[in-house]
């Protein structure tokens, strides 16, 4: 299994450099069920590798001057606040309850990237920053990835184009650099009380990252919109597949 599990992680790095989301929402069943980690250590898992995995992609967008650094440290910033809070009550949570709330998580994943990112036509670039907003979505989003170990990046690449007027692309490598922040906060949270095996954590890590540098080399290579939209439809069986085992347990 420990085969099976090194190339999903791989995929999560690609979907993640390719797309600045999505990939990590499968970090969690990858690690439940082919790896067979507990819930709980599989989400702080997660959390490691979104962290490191989102940080090392967004090298590539920034070489490329696709990061926005003011919107994504303000935006990061009120993740980790929502993100550490997460994690700190997640690990109290029943484990049926948190792989409930991360198939629903993976539900809306799927559907959010089957019907594609739309920004409204004329959607202005914004002079300053609606920081208020910012902080409040930050802060909500952050939270999600605290508590189900998910990056959220379907949520912050959206909000990041509607609220931070950025365009996709900038939009993409900035989301990387705000799942970074946040999973990593939500990763102290859990590491309060819930272990790491680090001899499967570190080589889950090294493959998800390499495959983060694989999508990032993909990015605007492939049709994106079509792209996101199988990988879509993947997430939305694996999130009906994990629904389908905790009605069953």
């Amino acid at each position: 299994m420990i085969v099976l599990t090194l190339a999903a992680a791989a995929l999560i790095g690609v979907t993640l450099g390719l797309f600045g989301g999505g990939g990590s929402i499968l970090a969690v069943p990858v690690l439940v069920y082919l790896a067979g980690v507990p819930a709980r250590q599989a989400i702080a898992m997660s959390l490691l590798v979104v962290a490191v995995t989102s940080a090392v992609s967004a090298i590539g967008h920034a070489r490329a001057g696709r990061i926005r650094w003011r919107t994504g440290l303000v935006f990061g910033a009120a993740g980790m606040a929502g993100a550490y809070v997460g994690g700190l009550i997640g690990p109290h949570l029943p484990e049926a309850l948190l792989m409930a709330a991360f198939a629903a998580m993976m539900l809306a994943t799927a559907i959010a990237m089957i019907r594609g990112r739309r920004t409204p036509r004329g959607t202005p670039a914004r002079d300053e920053l609606p920081v208020l907003h910012v902080v409040a979505e930050g802060v909500a989003v952050g939270a999600v990835t605290g508590l189900v170990g998910a990056g959220g990046g379907f949520l912050v690449v959206p909000a990041l184009v509607l609220l931070g007027g950025l365009p996709m692309g900038v939009a993409v490598g900035t989301s990387l650099l705000v799942i970074a922040m946040k999973s990593l906060a939500g990763l102290a949270g859990y590491l309060h009380s819930v272990p790491i095996d680090w001899s499967l954590a570190l080589p889950v890590t090294a493959a998800a990252v390499v495959g983060g540098l694989a999508g990032g080399s993909l990015a605007g290579r492939i049709d994106g919109q079509r792209a996101r939209a199988a990988f879509g439809w993947f997430v939305l069986a694996m999130g009906v597949f994990v629904l389908v085992q905790q009605v069953r347990a």
